[in-house]
């Protein structure tokens, strides 16, 4: 049996001397730079997956073992340290809520209610355009998930706003700004919770200080997407189909919104949010159950003859986060080996020769990183978990507080991942679009190169958060008598 108190003098020893590499600095980076050239590498050649993600990583931490000078025992505890941070371990936690509450609220429905809202509208053309950003936002921010949002309106909204009169490329972006929305926003989502723990922030202070980024950069989309959202060319013939499409919609699955507002409250009223989360899963299933949008078998059930005996949205809410949440750990711990082999230190101290004492200068090079890994990995949580070490340290360094950081690395993250014509979100949009050319004949598909223009909030967001580190708007730092003293000599 190993001994606890051994474990825990050599985590320490670790944490005081670090560890020695081949190549120095360079070589303590070897893990996640492998990671990363993985990661571009696989979607290039459109085989990026969340699996083949995991592999690149473990790959990547074996490929550092060659590079380690010290002990081999010791760099595996500082990889077995790193993955046992609470960052890590936080965030794959609120995710499997998250997870379970996001399935939960499909299950009851809510998206069908969304689109029977926005049939029932009336809205046409460039009107249905602008509602199908405000129904996609409501939804993303609802279930937390953009992935999720984007399939869900390409499968719904999109033929019936082409069938309405939308252009179909306006169209496609408004459900992939609408996406954005609630991936920056909602405080279930997998991107809030990366950023705010690895920031070391509290999810609902995150939220409250980012919402003026996310309203300034949805108004102009939303006056946009009504202005340009109206078809070159009338799309007739398509009545029936759209008729079809609202026949299987229901609009109980409005009920949901109630859970969902019960989240967000608690949340913001500073429960804690696994707190909140758990009030949300037990309010959607008792309304689920009483309203009779669903069998209780659907939230949860026993079934020996299934492959994982255990069914329902519950276990699909936890399954569907479990390679992510493997991804984290490992990430993070590729990230502690940057600390503990003087990687962190010496790109904090290159970047801090252009910086000098200019905070604006340092938030321009956190914007950057974020911009540059985003850019190479398509998968934009772990974009985000790649660059959250790089942030922590030039934030903690120059003293930007928390929330402006995690805000950093969210919005750019967010924006990014959704932009990109390679990007993941948009791919999958675009399959899913296709995939029903076999069901309605007449609708046109909008190739990924085609939209990227028109993902209006994304832009916006970028543009924001770019204008914000340049000039300063919405600095605060971690210390109020110091920030003043750094304004003053500034």
């Amino acid at each position: 049996m190993t001994d606890t108190s051994d474990n825990r003098t050599t985590t320490s020893s670790l944490e005081t001397t670090g560890l020695n590499f081949r190549l120095g600095a360079l070589g303590a980076a070897i893990p996640l730079i492998f990671f990363v050239g993985w990661a571009i590498i696989t979607s290039v050649l459109g085989l990026s997956s969340e699996i083949g993600l995991v592999m690149g990583c473990l790959f990547g931490l074996t490929l550092g073992l060659l590079f380690c000078k010290s002990r081999w025992e010791h760099y595996a505890q500082g990889v077995f340290s790193g993955m046992a941070q609470p960052i890590g371990v936080i965030a794959v936690v609120a995710w499997f809520y998250a997870g379970m509450l996001a399935q939960v609220l499909q299950t009851g429905g809510l998206v069908e209610g969304l689109v029977w809202l926005g049939g029932v509208s009336g809205a046409t053309g460039g009107a249905f355009v602008g509602l199908t950003f405000v129904l996609a936002a409501v939804f993303s921010t609802a279930v937390g998930t953009g992935y999720g949002t984007t399939v869900a309106f390409s499968t719904l909204m999109y033929p019936a706003g082409v069938a309405l009169g939308c252009d179909p490329v306006v169209l496609f972006g408004a459900i992939l700004a609408g996406a954005i929305f609630g991936d920056n926003l909602a405080p279930v989502s997998d991107t809030t919770i990366v950023s705010a723990t690895t920031q070391e922030a509290d999810v609902p202070g995150v939220v409250k200080s980012r919402f003026k980024y996310s309203i300034m950069a949805a108004v102009p989309s939303l006056v946009l997407f009504v202005l340009l959202g109206n078809a070159s060319s009338d799309v007739g013939g398509n009545q029936d189909a759209l008729n079809a499409m609202m026949a299987q919609t229901d609009p109980t699955g409005l009920l949901m919104l109630m859970p969902f507002a019960l989240v967000l409250v608690l949340a913001l009223r500073g429960h804690h949010l696994i707190t909140s989360l758990t009030w949300g899963i037990v309010a959607a299933a008792v309304m689920i159950v009483v309203a009779g949008l669903a069998a209780p078998g659907e939230i949860m059930a026993f079934d020996s003859d299934a492959d994982t005996v255990v069914t329902g949205a519950l276990v699909d809410g936890v399954s569907g986060y479990v390679n992510m949440a493997i991804l984290i750990l490992l990430i993070v711990a590729t990230a502690h080996l940057l600390k503990l082999g003087g990687t962190m230190h010496a790109v904090t101290k290159g970047l801090t020769r252009w910086i000098g004492d200019s905070v604006r200068r340092a938030e321009l090079a956190i914007w950057g990183i974020v911009a540059l890994l985003n850019s190479a990995i398509t998968i934009n949580t772990a974009a985000e978990i790649a660059a959250a070490p790089f942030v922590r340290e030039l934030g903690r360094k120059y003293r930007i507080h928390r929330y402006r950081r995690a805000n950093m690395l969210d919005a750019v993250t967010s924006a990014l991942g959704y932009i990109f014509p390679w990007g993941a979100p948009v791919l999958l949009g675009w399959a899913t679009i296709t995939s029903m050319q076999g069901q309605y004949d007449w609708l046109p598909v909008v190739a990924p190169t085609e939209v990227f223009p028109f993902v209006f909030h994304g832009w916006f967001l970028l543009v924001i958060m770019l204008f914000a580190a340049a000039t300063g708007w919405g600095l605060h730092f971690e210390d109020t008598a110091e920030a003043e003293e750094t304004v003053a000599a500034r």
